[in-house]
Parts: structure tokens; sequence; C-alpha cells
């Protein structure tokens, strides 16, 4: 195991996240905010509470998620994108580096920030509403579990993408939107069938309840079922990751 290599990569990585770090962190604390400011008021004065959760607390689990999506995509995508783009991702295939090191790498330090940016959010939600973890252990490791999921699938965008503006297409088109409508700011239980039934075959579903699940004790899915749903997507961003090495894709062309 090429420890060196893979700590290169992702120091370079941390590096060009604490440039802008101001900046990356006060966006979400700003979101957050205005979050807050719009549901919280707007719909929690109408909406005290969803399964015996007070509503300003209920939505702190959807708004970690729907950044940790965002971030880990952009974060991934971007970080593997800008070396095909200038042309040094030579460089890195003829390094000492197995494929396995590369992503640990890259992917490493994509979660790790997209972990920070979580965490401001679940503090800054402390200055708006109580908000309380029943199992904080398995909050944790279900939110990195979370995070690595969607790097490796940031990884994939950031081959996949041909330009910079097709890094957007994913994040923008498809995640926020499955975000939204996967119960973030609501529980599925108030809709109406069959719309209820339509809403369980959005994977997103599974992993906002899953993390809902760590903070309640209680969510619209099973925390097994969604754990299970969660690991399964993981697999398959592996298994996505493992095939673009085994072939090349876009990677030697």
């Amino acid at each position: 195991m090429n420890w060196r290599g893979v700590l290169a990569i992702y120091k370079f990585e941390m590096h060009r996240f604490r440039r802008t770090l101001w900046t990356g962190l006060a966006v979400p604390v700003i979101t957050t905010s205005l979050y807050f400011i719009v549901f919280g008021a707007a719909i929690g004065s109408r909406m005290t509470e969803i399964g015996g959760v007070p509503y300003g607390s209920f939505i702190v689990p959807g708004l970690m998620m729907l950044s940790l999506f965002t971030e880990s995509i952009f974060n991934a995508s971007f970080g593997i994108h800008m070396p095909r783009f200038t042309g040094t991702i030579y460089e890195i295939l003829s390094a000492p580096l197995s494929a396995f090191e590369t992503v640990l790498g890259y992917v490493g330090a994509a979660a790790s920030k997209a972990m920070s940016v979580a965490l401001v959010i679940f503090v800054t939600a402390h200055l708006f509403v109580p908000v309380t973890v029943a199992h904080p252990l398995l909050a944790f490791l279900y939110l990195l579990l979370v995070a690595l999921t969607f790097c490796l699938f940031g990884f994939m965008v950031g081959i996949w993408a041909k330009g910079f503006e097709q890094l957007q297409v994913i994040p923008l088109l498809v995640v926020t939107p499955l975000t939204f409508l996967g119960g973030a700011f609501y529980s599925i239980d108030m809709l109406a069938e069959p719309w209820r039934s339509i809403t369980l075959f959005n994977p997103v579903v599974y992993l906002i309840n899953g993390f809902r699940w760590t903070f309640f004790g209680t969510a619209d899915v099973s925390f097994g079922l969604a754990l299970g749903a969660t690991v399964a997507f993981f697999l398959i961003c592996l298994t996505g990751v493992w095939w673009i090495f085994r072939t090349g894709y876009r990677l030697k062309s």
C-alpha cells in the first residue's frame, strides 16, 4: 500500500479546499439559515410536528443530506475532472499507484470536505432549533457511508463529463430533484396513494430516512431496509469505478 502517494493526493485536494475555506463554509451556513427561515417559520408555524418530532428538528437530517449529496458529487467530480482537463491525469496513471490508492486519495478528500460541510450545517441548526441525536455513533458512520457512496458516484461523473458544464447536469437535474421529492422536508406518509408508493422507488428516500432514524429513532422506512439500500448503492458505485479503471473508460483517451 503506497500511503505516501495516497496522502499526496489527499493533501493536494484538501489544500484546494482550504484556499476557499471561508466561502465553502459560509455558503452552507447562509443556505441553512434561509431554509430554517422559510421552511421552519413559514411551514413550521402551520405544521408543528411530524411523527412526534418538531418540524424544525425534523428537517435537519434532510438539510444535511441535501448538502452532503451536492458537496460529495461536486468535490469528487471536480477533483478528478481537473487532471483530465489539464492533461496531468497521465502522470497520475503512470505513478506507482494502484487504482484503489488513486480512488482512495480523491474520494477520501472529497468525503472529508462533504462531511465538514454537513457537520457545519448540524452546528448551524442548533442556532434555530433544539436537535438531539439518538444514536450519535451510528449517525456519524451512516453519514460517512453516504458521503463515500456519493463521492464514488461523483468520481464517475467527473470521468464521464466532457466539460465543466456536464459536471452540473447530474447534481442539478437528477440528485437535487430526487432529494426534494425524497422526504427531505416532509414525511412520505403525508402523501396520498399512488404517490406514496411511487416515492418508494426513489432511492434517496432510503438514504434520508436511514439518517433520520439515527436522529429520532423513527422514520418512514425501517433502518435495516434503508441501510441495505445504501450499502447496495455503495457497491454499485464501487463496481462502476472498478469498471472505469478496468477498461480505461475516458481515462486513456
